[in-house]
């Protein structure tokens, strides 16, 4: 499916048909997080975070999605995603449209794993950002399926530099999407079938 004719309701659709897996692996750090969609000018767009800059913080000024890691009050890793986007960018997802959820991802250099839900929101959307957040900014999906924004790119992460794909959002000195993330939005393409204008090879993410 070409990017610009992809809906919130196709989306909603295809999640629906596509149960997600979800992984019973036991990991030190559980996390969730909201990938989340609006109707633009352009089809639908996708909102990323740029994390701020905090000693301690693996993903410290990374681009990424809105969540965090699990709190015991949390009821389940839904309820973990929503209340770490309210608390970074101050939007409440309690009322807004559930579409569905991705597959878990799974690392194993780092003992985290990963949920992913997906929404889809009314625009305007009013952010208030907190302390843990720099940025946050809506994406065209049409913008990340550009093969010339998607490249092999040297990351640094935790003392370690090596080559990952990745994909520019932000002018050259900004952050680039990779990792984590950018293996989110890989799935999310391949499950709701938007067709991309590249060649994606499963990159050895366990050097993260």
């Amino acid at each position: 499916m070409s990017p610009d004719l992809l809906s919130l309701d196709d989306v909603g659709r295809i999640l629906a048909a596509a149960p997600p897996e979800i992984s019973g692996a036991e990991r030190d750090f559980r996390a969730a997080v909201a990938l989340m969609l609006r109707e633009g000018g352009r089809g639908l767009e996708m909102l990323f975070i740029e994390r701020a800059v905090h000693d301690g913080d693996p993903w410290s000024g990374n681009l990424g999605f809105p969540g965090g890691k699990v709190d015991e009050d949390d009821r389940d890793m839904r309820a973990t995603a929503e209340r770490e986007t309210l608390e970074e960018i101050g939007v409440d997802l309690g009322n807004a449209r559930r579409l569905g959820r991705l597959s878990d991802l799974v690392t194993t250099t780092l003992p985290v794993l990963v949920s992913c839900f997906v929404y889809g929101v009314e625009r305007p959307l009013p952010l208030s950002l907190g302390g843990e957040v720099r940025e946050a900014f809506w994406v065209p999906i049409e913008t990340l399926c550009d093969p010339a924004r998607h490249a092999i790119t040297t990351v640094s992460f935790r003392g370690r530099t090596a080559p990952f794909p990745a994909i520019r959002l932000l002018p050259p000195e900004r952050p680039v999407l990779w990792g984590l993330t950018y293996r989110l939005v890989l799935q999310f393409f391949q499950v709701v079938g938007v067709e991309l204008g590249f060649e994606t090879d499963e990159p050895d993410f366990d050097r993260r």
